[in-house]
C-alpha cells in the first residue's frame, strides 16, 4: 500500500504543473484573488497602524478642543468656546499675523537662496563636492544646539554680531536684537532661513542634475541667453520638485517651535509668538489644555488648503 501511495504522489507531483490535479477555487478564494480585494488586504495592516497611531490621537485632540480642560480639574463641554475665546484674545490675533509674516518671508527667502545656491553648486569648479557636503552643516546640526549658538550671537553684552558691526564701523552702539518686536522677529527669520536653506539647495541641486543637457544646447543654438534658458528650460524641468519642497518648507516653517522658543519664548511681551509657541504656553504654561490644542488646530485648515491647492494644480498641469 505504501508503494502505491508513493507512486500516486509522484504522479501528482509530476502532473501538478499542468493544473489537472488542482482543486477548483471556492467563492472565497475567487474573491481574494481579485486585485482590489487582495490589494486592500495587503495594505490593511499599515492602514490599521496609521488609524491607531494617528487617527485616534487626532480625533481625541478634536474632542479636547471642545472642552474647558484645565490641568487638575474636571473638564466641561463648551463646544466652540475655546475658539471664540481665542479670537477675542489680542495675543492670538497678533500670533496669526506673526505666523503669516514669519512663514511667507522665510519660505520666499529659502526659495531664492536655495535656487541660487543650487545653480552655483551645479557649475563645474574645484572642490565642488566638498562645498556640496559643507552646505549641509546647518541642516545636520540639531536645531536646539544651533538656536543656542545664535542666542549667544544675539546677546546684548557678549554677542558677536553687535561687536563685529561696531568693529567695522557699521553701527555705533549695540543693537538689542531680541528686545523689540521688529528686530526679534527678523532675528528669528534669519535663523530659520539659515537652518533650512540647505535642504532647498540640495533638493534643487538634485533636480538640476536631471535636466537634459541637449535642451540647453538647443536653446543655445536658438540664441537664448542665460536668463532665457533659466526661464524656459531650467524652471519647467524642476517645477514639480520646487513645488514639493515649497510645500514641505511651508509646513516646517509654520510649525517651527525650537528656534523661536529658545530665542524669545514668544517675547518680548508675547509679541513674537507663533502658533506652536502660543499653544505650548497655553497648554503647559497656563494649564489650559483645551485652548492650547485649539491653537494648534487653527493651523490645520490653512495648511490643508495650501497643500490641496498646490497638489491639485500640479495634478491638473500633469493631466
Amino acid at each position: 500500500m505504501a508503494g502505491i501511495a508513493e507512486t500516486r504522489t509522484d504522479q501528482v507531483l509530476q502532473q501538478a504543473p499542468g493544473g489537472e490535479y488542482f482543486p477548483p477555487l471556492g467563492p472565497l478564494a475567487r474573491r481574494l484573488e481579485r486585485p482590489e480585494v487582495l490589494g486592500f488586504l495587503l495594505v490593511a495592516p499599515a492602514l490599521i497602524l496609521l488609524i491607531i497611531l494617528l487617527g485616534y490621537p487626532f480625533v481625541q485632540a478634536i474632542w479636547l478642543t471642545m472642552l474647558d480642560k484645565h490641568v487638575g480639574s474636571e473638564s466641561i463641554f463648551i463646544g466652540f468656546g475655546n475658539y471664540i475665546e481665542l479670537w477675542d484674545d489680542p495675543v492670538y490675533r497678533w500670533t496669526i499675523m506673526n505666523t503669516m509674516i514669519f512663514t511667507v518671508i522665510s519660505v520666499i527667502a529659502k526659495i531664492v537662496l536655495g535656487l541660487t545656491g543650487a545653480l552655483i553648486l551645479n557649475q563645474a569648479f574645484r572642490m565642488k563636492n566638498f562645498f556640496r557636503g559643507f552646505i549641509l552643516l546647518p541642516w545636520i546640526i540639531p536645531s536646539i544646539l544651533s538656536a543656542l549658538v545664535w542666542l549667544w550671537m544675539y546677546d546684548d553684552t557678549f554677542g558677536v554680531i553687535s561687536r563685529s558691526l561696531i568693529a567695522f564701523g557699521i553701527i555705533e552702539e549695540k543693537i538689542l536684537w531680541l528686545s523689540s518686536w521688529g528686530t526679534a522677529l527678523t532675528s528669528i527669520i534669519i535663523v530659520n532661513v539659515w537652518r533650512t536653506t540647505p535642504f532647498f539647495i540640495v533638493s534643487l541641486l538634485a533636480a538640476l542634475q536631471t535636466v537634459p543637457k541637449d535642451q540647453y544646447e538647443a536653446a543655445d543654438m536658438d540664441g537664448a541667453g542665460y536668463l532665457a534658458q533659466f526661464w524656459h528650460v531650467t524652471l519647467p524641468n524642476i517645477k514639480h520638485v520646487l513645488i514639493i519642497i515649497t510645500l514641505f518648507g511651508t509646513i516646517w516653517t509654520m510649525s517651527d517651535f525650537n528656534i523661536i522658543f529658545v530665542l524669545t519664548q514668544g517675547g518680548p511681551a508675547n509679541t513674537t509668538h507663533v502658533f506652536s509657541t502660543l499653544a505650548y504656553q497655553l497648554a503647559f504654561g497656563a494649564g489650559k489644555l483645551g485652548q492650547g490644542i485649539a491653537v494648534s488646530f487653527t493651523m490645520f485648515p490653512l495648511l490643508f488648503a495650501i497643500i490641496f491647492f498646490r497638489l491639485y494644480r500640479m495634478r491638473k498641469e500633469q493631466s
